[in-house]
């Protein structure tokens, strides 16, 4: 239950555009800037833009603000026109295949999830042909549909929004299930990734979860990447592995001092988790070899024995 990728997490393999929609009142929050709350020590609008990173072109419906990547932005005309008028917006703005359409409000969407989405709806129930669906939704644990935590087929998505446009004169005011009533979807059921924060306690209830012990690290390097701008899957039980070598070894403050040194020596040589892997086995191995000459049957392993003073 945490919103970080483990190392080597796999990307969607095929192009595909995203649309998040982060405008909206928030009445249930009192009017907040509901995505620029933060879970996690970052504004809930930059988590899930770090979920959908991979994107070709990102399109966030909103008024513009400062976030954690460069986006295109987009407005519903008039604004607050609703989802399915944001929705019509932001799709303007893409020319992919595929488009993962999101609210701004997941704390808990990943990567992974956003590529499981994308797979279900490329595969279908077979590579190609008519049993391929207009799109896959996640579905809370209530089993209650998320069409905006879900990847569609983008001229299905046209299609159906020019049918609106065409009964009603437009999609403003107009809610979104009459648009995925028109459509053939696949659903997955996903407690934590479809979880949005729509009240003050659910908000407390995502800051909550992340500081839970099996999520916290992850969270915290998820956190330092985004704020320092690195795009690199850390295998942190490594890094862990080599503070503690030389915490156990050396002495501990010998620990943030050498996983610094592990992360610039790795920088250096170009970057990358093979550089990091080979730059952490070089520093434990040393750790290891300074631990072992102070044990007490410590032997020297190289170079002649000392010899006595012949004085």
């Amino acid at each position: 239950m945490t919103a970080s990728e483990p190392p080597g997490t796999p990307g969607p393999a095929a192009p595909y555009d995203a649309v998040v929609l982060a405008g909206g009142a928030a009445r249930r929050l009192g009017g907040a800037d509901k995505p620029g709350l933060r879970v996690g020590g970052r504004p809930l609008l930059d988590r899930v833009l770090a979920a959908c990173a991979t994107a070709t072109t990102t399109v966030v419906v909103a008024e513009p603000r400062e976030t954690v990547r460069p986006v295109e932005w987009a407005r519903e005309d008039p604004p607050g026109g609703g989802p399915l008028a944001a929705l019509d917006a932001g799709l303007r703005h893409t020319s992919a295949e595929h488009v993962v359409v999101l609210s701004a409000d997941l704390p808990f969407l990943t990567r992974a999830t956003v590529g499981r989405l994308l797979d279900a709806l490329r595969t279908g129930d077979a590579p190609k042909g008519p049993t391929q669906p207009d799109g896959v939704l996640l579905t809370d644990p209530d089993g209650r549909d998320q069409p905006l935590v879900a990847a569609y087929r983008a001229d299905a998505l046209r299609r159906e929004l020019a049918a609106l446009t065409a009964a009603h004169g437009g999609v403003t005011g107009l809610p979104l299930r009459r648009l995925t009533a028109a459509l053939d979807l696949t659903r997955i059921s996903d407690p934590v990734a479809s979880f949005d924060c729509d009240t003050w306690d659910d908000i407390a209830a995502a800051r909550a979860r992340i500081r839970e012990h099996g999520n916290v690290l992850d969270e915290w390097i998820s956190a330092v990447k985004d704020e320092l701008g690195i795009d690199l899957d850390v295998d942190t039980g490594l890094l862990l592995d080599v503070a503690r070598d030389a915490a156990h070894g050396v002495a501990r403050p010998a620990a943030p001092l050498t996983t610094f040194l592990v992360g610039y020596a790795a920088a250096q040589a170009g970057g990358g988790p093979e550089a990091v892997a080979e730059a952490s086995r070089k520093a434990a191995a040393l750790a290891l070899r300074w631990a072992a000459e102070d044990a007490p049957d410590a032997k020297p392993t190289s170079g002649a024995e000392p010899t006595p003073d012949a004085g």
